[in-house]
């Protein structure tokens, strides 16, 4: 029988800011406020890299206002002193009673911005996270210093093997972790907060749409099992297929916590401004996100789609269904890739490579480097603006891939045309690709690694957690003319780091110059140029989506790959001199700064009477003239 929380075994857990909280099995859902996260807020992050610190303060303080009864802070960015940044914001709200109120929570990938974080909270916080991941000594030294620290711990459900994506998994590192924590440190069970990870539904992947349902089947059965314990969860990540689309998000979000917080979920990271009420959804809406989040039906996630335009942007005209089809064949193709439509992509192919071969020096090769890749960068831009959702660039990449398939006996015709005439057939390159050592996210590598695919590139997909020897050796051993690299959390760029390093020390990669493209949510130019590029002398390439993955490599295996080598270098040169100078802004002293003020003779000044006084009204006024002066 499951021990109550009441109990004098297992207490209730408490925590405290300036004011104490007691979290019991009748405490309702705990709303841990996420805007004050650089990783999670763009708007919070440039606030902390300008050093408006005051703006962010006022950011915590809309969170507590808005009902967050914990805030999660987080500092994890490439370009940013992590440690400095989050003493420095929890030392200032510390003196700010109405955010120090309540409890903070330390979210960091890195253990020494925690402990410095741990060092300067007031009463009882939460520390999010550790893990088994680099197996059970660092995690019994983290959690022995965190007891002693008095804190409580975010578990994530990670261990050497990688993170927990099924319930079986999720449930055995639970429970291991558990008995480790409880049995051998003597950590006080109601200060364990497991995280058993959401993940991504409905991302096209078939892989994927059960991840909802492992989450809050692992819930419920570590409520059942692990007396005293906690579960928590940042709840975006389960939307994060249909970013761009807000009701559809806060659909996702109101189905998924409805069904969670029934099997016991206690608290969570969650952005209130997207959260709905459950029975006040739009019913087709509520109907079609629940079987996407229970898993209920196979084509779960393309009905969902079928709604999240009407959602986002009023009913669509089925009756315009069509209209396309008298579009240019470039245009069909175009939009038979934006919108995943494979009805009439292998007449269109044919067509275009028709249309191609007919003039001279046409090739089948040419309809993918030409209409076909339009279109992938069409899909690359929309997906990079919000305007694209997860399933939708892989029904793309998919649609893409049978447009491939249909060239690919004309591809094949051409080469042995050119090996019966003794030419040379040179295939399009080999590409190494792997998730760095420490990161187990693959959604972004795995899309990148079809669409190469389906543009006729050889990848080899080494997986996740990969150490930076295994992707060096194998890249040798296989004769790759790029290695690829892909990474979601900040421990990944700095782990990049090291494989460039690494290569620069490696003579085959270093006086071949093979290229390093850089991939993943965290990664950006300003990084590659500033942190990665100077530590390999050979071509370092940041990769912003899945699309531009198949420009990139063919750029840097063209007969034109000097020329794009040499521009690619002198951009991050520039880069990294704004960087430099950007950081090295002289700042005025406090009295001069004053002494600029400008003069204002308020003795002096008359200011002007207006015109009228009230309100104005104009009626019969053409906004057609109007829209003409606004910049849309």
């Amino acid at each position: 029988m499951t021990q109550s929380p009441f109990s004098p075994q297992v207490p209730p857990m408490k925590l405290s800011g300036l004011e104490p909280v007691t979290l019991g099995s009748d405490s309702l859902f705990v709303n841990i406020g996420e805007r004050t996260n650089v990783t999670g807020s763009k708007a919070f992050a440039r606030m902390i890299l300008s050093g408006d610190f005051e703006a962010a303060l006022a950011v915590a303080r809309q969170q507590v206002e808005n009902g967050a009864q914990i805030i999660d802070i987080n500092m994890d960015e490439a370009m940013l002193d992590s440690q400095a940044a989050m003493v420095r914001f929890l030392n200032l709200i510390a003196g700010e009673p109405d955010i120090a109120r309540v409890p903070i929570m330390i979210d960091s990938s890195k253990w020494s911005v925690i402990e410095a974080g741990l060092r300067c909270i007031q009463g009882k916080g939460i520390v999010n996270s550790i893990s088994m991941k680099e197996g059970e000594g660092p995690f019994k030294h983290q959690a022995k210093l965190l007891k002693r620290y008095g804190a409580a711990a975010v578990v994530m459900a990670f261990d050497e093997k990688g993170q927990a994506d099924t319930y079986q998994r999720k449930i055995e590192i639970c429970e291991r972790a558990y008995r480790v924590l409880v049995d051998e440190i003597g950590f006080a069970p109601e200060d364990i907060i497991f995280d058993p990870n959401i993940f991504a539904i409905a991302t096209g992947i078939e892989e994927h749409d059960n991840y909802a349902v492992d989450f809050i089947n692992a819930t419920r059965w570590i409520k059942a099992n692990l007396p005293g314990a906690k579960v928590s969860g940042g709840v975006s990540n389960v939307s994060f297929s249909f970013r761009g689309n807000d009701p559809v998000r806060e659909a996702i979000h109101t189905v998924f916590l409805y069904h969670a917080i029934q099997a016991g979920m206690d608290m969570g990271i969650v952005n209130a401004g997207m959260m709905g009420v459950y029975d006040e959804l739009e019913p087709v809406l509520r109907e079609r996100v629940e079987d996407v989040v229970l898993n209920r039906r196979p084509d779960a996630g393309e009905r969902l789609i079928e709604v999240a335009e009407t959602a986002k942007s009023g009913a669509r005209d089925d009756s315009k269904k069509y209209e396309w089809r008298a579009l240019p064949i470039r245009a069909r193709l175009s939009h038979a890739l934006v919108h995943g439509n494979n009805e009439f992509i292998t007449e269109d192919t044919e067509e275009m490579y028709q249309a191609i071969v007919a003039t001279a020096g046409g090739r089948p090769l040419h309809v993918i480097e030409g209409p076909l890749m339009d279109g992938m960068n069409v899909v690359g831009d929309l997906f990079g603006q919000g305007k694209m959702f997860l399933p939708q660039v892989v029904k793309s990449a998919r649609v893409m891939k049978q447009a491939v398939a249909h060239l690919l006996p004309y591809i094949e015709a051409e080469k042995l045309l050119l090996e019966a005439a003794g030419g040379d057939v040179k295939t399009k390159g080999k590409i190494i690709i792997a998730t760095v050592k420490g990161d187990v996210h693959d959604i972004g590598k795995n899309i990148v690694t079809v669409v190469l695919q389906c543009n006729n590139f050889e990848v080899v997909n080494m997986g996740v957690m990969v150490p930076c020897h295994e992707i060096l050796a194998l890249a040798k051993a296989e004769g790759a003319h790029i290695v690829g690299l892909s990474g979601l959390i900040t421990p990944s760029l700095e782990e990049m780091q090291y494989v460039a390093a690494e290569m620069q020390k490696d003579d085959h990669f270093r006086l071949n110059r093979i290229p390093l493209m850089i991939g993943g949510a965290t990664t950006s130019r300003v990084h590659t140029a500033v942190k990665i590029s100077p530590h390999y002398e050979g071509p370092v390439v940041y990769v912003p989506d899945a699309s531009r993955s198949v420009s990139v490599a063919q750029s840097l295996l063209s007969d034109q790959a000097a020329k794009y080598i040499d521009e690619l270098n002198a951009d991050y040169e520039k880069v990294r001199v704004q960087h430099a100078n950007k950081k090295q802004t002289p700042m005025w002293p406090l009295a001069k700064a004053r002494a600029n003020a400008t003069p204002v003779d308020w003795a002096g000044y008359t200011p002007p009477v207006p015109k009228f006084i009230g309100r104005r009204v104009f009626k019969n006024f053409d906004l057609a003239e109007l829209a003409q002066f606004i910049d849309w």
